[in-house]
């Protein structure tokens, strides 16, 4: 079977180079002209026909680029821009429009200069927005003053002159120095911050290249399409070649622009990030500083490529970072936080065990669990044939037979935060926990189906077992565990998973565009999709667990279906398989005890109260610009969340003299979601015993 690697997620801070200055970063000592004009290199509409035409016939998806498709990528163009319609006026969407329509006909003909004229255009309001923020930031604001600040305008209307722009930006500049002034900050160190923040900016866009405006207007085309087809310009196309390496530096994050924020979506298992347990899912990173004693560079506002730049560095090295809690939204006091840099290896991605007690009806069952990171495997290393090469299917046989050996009572596996991996390993990991039969089938554009089936006939462990997954479980995740849900071979608990059910491959472009040499890029290009053995699709619905465990994340928000373009859920014909059991009989028996137990469990009810903060906290989008409203906010939200911790404390029987002194891993309690997954199982086993 072809070797394929499940392409999943975004910008992972990872590095093999030198780190770079901030000086370097933003080219301090170059002249840099904000009445420039960038326009396409010389070689640019010959790539441009290309990835059309490629984009065109051979995606998944067969598409028609036609007068509604051309209204799509126009509105990703302008959204790529002007997400949140605080630089256009509505005379500049109004003069646009003329392209609205033919965006589809400039593609094919590898017609640029509506793209460039729009961004220039853009760069011409940047401009007046930074002029007038530097302007206005000479003068103090008043914050007894009440009224309020919107900061999602996605769904608004464009403002008309720019009167209107320039109150939209003084009530964004107020509600900024409000959150600085909120963490003790006095108004002259206020002004210089956000002085400093928007100069910044500013000659961070006047650094824009021809290449990334080409990038940017390419891949709306491709996101029209599809959300994981992208053109990659040459730098983003190394830095791409870099992170599936995995001989990388960095602190192992995944991280993505949140509106003006830089907002982590995951944590690389086995990375410094997460030896560290000091920056987590959703957490947004205000501000970088090169060591432990240097000063915080403010990167609100920031692209993601220009943070990246900041927080890679070399093994050894530490980074501090300025970060606004999830849980705690953007009106908290960001933590200041250190991780030192370090190489991701793939020892320390691989599968791991322990073993868990659980008590249930008076009677003790010990748990295997077996946590996997990612579906790895040493590529290299199986290629020239070595014989102990290392791979998750290999790693989790020893543990399940060291298991075995210890006599546990059924095992758990978990997939929580597994963002997939290699296609081989997840058709191969399945088969240690059934005897023989499909897996996954693979539909090709053609219409053509492949169906991948267990390699092995030996059956590594035949009892009782349950697989955790969580919203964050995508690809090669959601083929094992749909395989074992579709054979009635285990339970499925936790969350709803990704839904990405689709297969890329990457395309270079010097050989179709000889004339741009090594300055083509590359196009990374859906060619495939994923279909459980019952015939259902795991794309855009993901698996959906036997037992639901309480979610702060709603899938409309986050994942497969949140993305307008993904491709849709569909169904093929059923592969031919034998089930191992019945456990949907067992199911609402099981789900009633677990309903039961987590409404008298503390632990359970603490982590509903902070699903529904966390919630709230993220939908608020109107802000108070009064001091007084929001430092009452604040204290109230801030003495919620230690009485939270005090009841946590007592819970667990921690005494804590000096709360400051103490690590958030030193407060945390067990895994809540293990635990119950472990009482679950338990269940299962009575109900077996009858």
């Amino acid at each position: 079977m072809k070797n394929i690697l499940i392409l999943f997620f975004t910008v992972v801070i990872f590095s093999n180079c030198q780190q770079s200055s901030i000086d370097e970063l933003h080219a301090q000592n170059q002249i840099l002209d904000s009445n420039k004009v960038i326009e396409p290199l010389d070689f640019h509409p010959e790539i441009n026909k290309m990835v059309t035409r490629i984009l065109s016939r051979y995606h998944y998806k067969k598409i028609d680029l036609n007068d509604s498709l051309s209204s799509i990528i126009f509105d990703n163009y302008i959204k790529s821009l002007d997400y949140n319609k605080s630089y256009f006026l509505k005379s500049d969407i109004d003069e646009f429009s003329k392209y609205r329509y033919e965006l589809d006909e400039d593609l094919y003909l590898g017609k640029l200069l509506p793209a460039y004229q729009i961004f220039n255009t853009y760069k011409t309001r940047m401009n007046e927005r930074i002029k007038y923020a530097l302007s206005r930031l000479d003068e103090e604001f008043d914050f007894t003053i009440d009224e309020s600040y919107k900061i999602d305008r996605e769904n608004e209307d464009w403002l008309s002159t720019t009167e209107e722009l320039n109150e939209l930006w003084r009530k964004k500049l107020k509600h900024e120095a409000l959150n600085l002034k909120l963490t003790g900050k006095e108004w002259e160190n206020i002004k210089e911050t956000l002085t400093n923040r928007y100069k910044n900016y500013h000659r961070a866009i006047l650094q824009y290249k021809s290449e990334e405006v080409f990038q940017l207007y390419l891949n709306s085309f491709a996101d029209a399409i599809d959300p994981h087809s992208n053109y990659l310009a040459p730098i983003t196309s190394e830095n791409f070649n870099i992170r599936m390496k995995l001989s990388l530096e960095g602190i192992g994050a995944t991280l993505r622009n949140d509106n003006e924020y830089t907002k982590v979506v995951s944590i690389v298992p086995g990375g410094p990030a997460f030896k560290a347990d000091n920056i987590h899912e959703d957490d947004l990173i205000t501000g970088v500083g090169q060591g432990a004693d240097a000063d915080l560079v403010d990167v609100i506002g920031w692209r993601i490529d220009d943070v990246v730049q900041l927080i890679r560095g070399d093994k050894g090295t530490t980074v501090k970072l300025s970060v606004l809690r999830a849980a705690n939204g953007i009106n908290s006091t960001p933590d200041t936080i250190t991780i030192v840099r370090d190489k991701v290896k793939l020892e320390e991605q691989a599968a791991q065990k322990k073993i868990i007690t659980i008590r249930e009806k008076e009677t003790d069952f010990n748990l295997g669990v077996i946590e996997i990171p990612s579906f790895y495997v040493d590529f290299e290393a199986k290629r020239k044939g070595e014989v102990d090469y290392r791979s998750t299917t290999r790693d989790v046989k020893k543990l399940v037979d060291e298991l075995k050996e210890e006599k546990v009572d059924g095992i758990i596996i978990d997939l929580r935060n597994n963002g997939g991996g290699a296609l081989d390993e997840a058709v191969e990991l399945t088969g240690l926990f059934i005897k023989e039969g499909p897996v996954v089938q693979v539909r090709q554009s053609s219409g053509a189906v492949n169906v991948e089936e267990d390699p092995d006939p030996e059956i590594a462990y035949d009892g009782p077992l349950a697989v955790i997954v969580n919203r964050y479980s995508a690809s090669a995740s959601e083929i094992f565990s749909g395989a074992i849900q579709d054979y009635g071979r285990g339970l499925v608990l936790g969350e709803q998973t990704y839904g990405k059910g689709t297969v890329q491959n990457l395309i270079g472009l010097d050989r179709f565009v000889p004339s741009a040499g090594d300055k083509s890029g590359q196009l990374k290009l859906t060619i495939a999709k994923y279909y459980r053995i019952n015939g259902s699709s795991t794309q855009n619905l993901g698996v959906v667990p036997d037992i639901p465990f309480p979610s702060a994340i709603d899938p409309g928000e986050y994942g497969e279906s949140s993305q307008p373009s993904a491709l849709k859920w569909d169904q093929i014909e059923t592969s031919k398989y034998q089930k191992y059991g019945d456990l949907t009989k067992v199911i609402p028996q099981l789900l009633e005890k677990h309903q039961e137990r987590i409404l008298r469990e503390p632990e359970f009810n603490y982590l509903m109260e902070d699903i529904q903060q966390y919630k709230e906290t993220k939908n608020k989008v109107d802000f108070s610009l009064n001091e007084k409203v929001r430092r009452q906010e604040r204290d109230e939200q801030e003495a919620k969340r230690k009485a939270r911790e005090e009841a946590r404390e007592k819970l667990n029987g921690i005494e804590i003299i000096d709360k400051k002194e103490v690590s958030k891993k030193t407060l945390k309690v067990e895994d809540p979601f293990l635990e119950e997954s472990g009482h679950i199982l338990a269940d299962l086993l009575l109900f077996s015993q009858g």
